[in-house]
């Protein structure tokens, strides 16, 4: 029903596998901008925690590409350092603590039990936009607690809010659709994600709208793409590979475990960025104040020293 293939044409391999083990670094070149990507797995954890080395204060240059001419505005938390970046996720953690409530677990179980019973009663499916997205779009009503019939709008953006044909735009149609529930939730507030943030401070001030449409434009953006990659190629590999399915039939406790694994090879994102904000020896690389490294988890999760049959 799904095919034979990951619909992505990802495959479960590992291209970084002779510069890994070559070096603990290589460097490559993103839109003309040479990069060096930490490649170890045990490299590429501790340079995640090492904020005052590696930097996420850094508007629009996380995205590995950069997001300049994709949004207006910085991107919260992630684009911070601690402890701002604490701080602000405190903000949002009552929702993005949802998942966890047993009624959005069953929200979500209705959800899938549906769109399931809808596939099967195809002939075939398109499963990117027939199934992993609306999934992913009417599971983000249930996180943000705002009516379930927005998605149908979130669902006619496509898998992506800031691709278009030919590339990348400024995401005007996030932007302005952000601003006007802001605007509706300042004037009316309810308890949704919205409402939340236009009643949100942080130290001691209300939030600006910059700030508010950074914590919005990451929930939209950052949980996208990346959820509906993850979903469709692991019902690709399911597709391909029967008999695993019937290995986590046979005993359900396996589904976590297969989550998991399911994550680190089909892997939401391949890389992220970091700045060094002085001159930096990166495991023997100079990197100059100002420019960026890459965490390249496409490489740190197929690490031999850690997986032993990645």
């Amino acid at each position: 029903m799904f095919g034979g293939k990951c619909p992505f044409g990802h495959k479960p391999s590992d291209p970084f596998k002779e510069k890994r083990e070559a070096g603990p670094v290589a460097r490559y070149e993103f839109q003309g901008e040479q990069i060096p990507m930490i490649l170890r797995h045990a490299d590429v954890r501790q340079a995640a925690k090492d904020w005052q080395t590696y930097s996420s204060d850094a508007p629009f240059r996380v995205p590995i590409p950069s997001e300049e001419e994709a949004r207006s505005m910085r991107q919260l938390p992630i684009e911070t350092n601690p402890p701002e970046h604490s701080e602000y996720r405190e903000i949002v953690e009552p929702f993005f603590n949802r998942p966890k409530d047993p009624a959005m677990i069953a929200q979500v179980e209705r959800l899938i039990d549906g769109l399931l019973r809808d596939a099967l009663a195809r002939d075939t499916i398109e499963i990117v936009h027939g199934f992993a997205l609306p999934l992913q779009a009417r599971a983000l009503t249930y996180l943000l607690n705002t009516a379930e019939s927005e998605a149908d709008l979130w669902i006619g953006w496509g898998i992506h809010v800031f691709r278009v044909r030919g590339g990348l735009k400024k995401g005007v149609e996030l932007e302005n659709y952000l601003h006007g529930k802001f605007d509706a939730a300042s004037r009316t507030p309810g308890a949704d994600f919205f409402s939340a943030l236009t009643q949100a401070s942080f130290r001691g001030r209300p939030l600006t709208r910059e700030e508010m449409m950074g914590f919005a434009n990451l929930a939209f953006a950052g949980g996208r793409d990346t959820i509906i990659h993850t979903i469709t190629c692991a019902l690709g590999h399911l597709a391909e590979h029967p008999e695993a399915l019937e290995y986590l039939r046979a005993d359900p406790k396996r589904i976590t475990l297969a989550s998991e694994e399911f994550f680190r090879v089909f892997m939401p994102l391949n890389h992220i960025g970091r700045v060094c904000p002085a001159d930096t020896d990166v495991h023997g690389v100079t990197v100059q104040a100002g420019e960026r490294i890459s965490l390249a988890w496409a490489s740190a999760n197929f690490d031999e020293t850690v997986f032993p049959a990645p």
